[in-house]
This record gives structure tokens, sequence and C-alpha cells, in this order.
């Protein structure tokens, strides 16, 4: 009977491991884009970074979603 709860329990639980571990991520890259810039390396390599950060910030935002109960006015 407390089986879906337990499972919903589990669920948020993977998803805010997930968080943590994206916007570690996401904190990497930035440093590695910054020390890239600071450098002067290939465009082509920081542009590739940006894009994959992006893409981490959306995943990000999905899971913060996901984990923010609705509100309802």
């Amino acid at each position: 009977m407390n089986a879906p709860s337990d499972l919903s329990m589990k669920c948020e639980d993977v998803l805010r491991v997930e968080l943590e571990v994206f916007r570690q991520e996401h904190r990497d890259l930035d440093e590695a884009i910054r020390a890239l810039q600071d450098m002067g390396r290939d465009q082509l390599t920081i542009q590739r970074l940006k894009k994959k950060k992006l893409a981490l910030k959306d995943r990000i935002a999905l899971i913060e979603d996901r984990l923010t109960p609705d509100i309802i006015a």
C-alpha cells in the first residue's frame, strides 16, 4: 500500500542526485571555458563546451521543474 509513495520518493531522490551531478558538471564546464579563454585557445572547442553547458542548464531547469510542486492559486 505504501509502495507508490516509496517509489515516488526514490524517484525524487534520484532526481536530486542527478541535479547535483549536473550542477557540478555545469560549474566544471564554466571553469574549463574560462581557462581556455584566458589561454586564447581554439574558439571551436570553446563554442562546443558552451553548447554543452547550455544543454546542461536546460536539463537542470527540467529537473528543478519536476522537483518543484505546482502551486494552484
